[in-house]
């Protein structure tokens, strides 16, 4: 329902911006992939940024923002997804250690486009297509180390600090 209300109300500000993506439901965590126009994902994270000014009885905690692209030449998902996770996954012990930031959101990111394809196919397979609820196969699911790794990771922001970074005009040096 937040989720819902949320989109509704990006829709209300830009008419005619679809909003797309994946909620990606886990036992601790939730992943959200939002396909839209950057005002519309700036709302978003504007509302996401105001969840954890609530404090700890906030819906969501320890929220971060991975990645944000513009200009992308077509959406992965037409629809908006919900996925489920029915156990955690974990990954071999020690794989995650080894690689830097970049390289776990890369492979999170992997991980993120072949449920995306495998969503598409079973869309293309089902006769029913107003189910949006899917169920994730263990191959397609984000281990939970990631998913730790990634919110103690000091190169992915808070959605906070994001817009502050977002916000803040550049200050390049007179003489570059």
């Amino acid at each position: 329902g937040y989720h819902r209300g949320l989109f509704e109300n990006a829709l209300e500000d830009h008419l005619g911006e679809q909003v797309s993506g994946l909620l990606l439901l886990c036992s601790s965590y939730i992943c959200h992939v939002v396909e839209s126009c950057s005002s519309t994902i700036h709302l978003i994270i504007q509302d996401l940024a105001s969840l954890q000014n609530q404090g700890p009885n906030a819906l969501l905690q320890e929220i971060k923002v991975l990645v944000v692209a513009h200009n992308i030449p077509t959406r992965l998902f037409p629809d908006w997804y919900v996925a489920i996770a029915t156990s955690p996954v974990t990954c071999p012990q020690g794989s995650i250690q080894s690689g830097s930031t970049a390289e776990v959101v890369a492979e999170c990111l992997t991980l993120l486009l072949k449920l995306a394809a495998c969503i598409q196919s079973s869309e293309d397979d089902s006769e029913d297509a107003n189910d949006s609820g899917h169920t994730l196969a263990p191959e397609l699911q984000i281990p939970t180390e990631t998913i730790n790794y990634l919110c103690n990771a000091e190169e992915c922001t808070s959605p906070g600090d994001f817009l502050r970074i977002y916000l803040s005009p550049s200050q390049p040096a007179l003489d570059s």
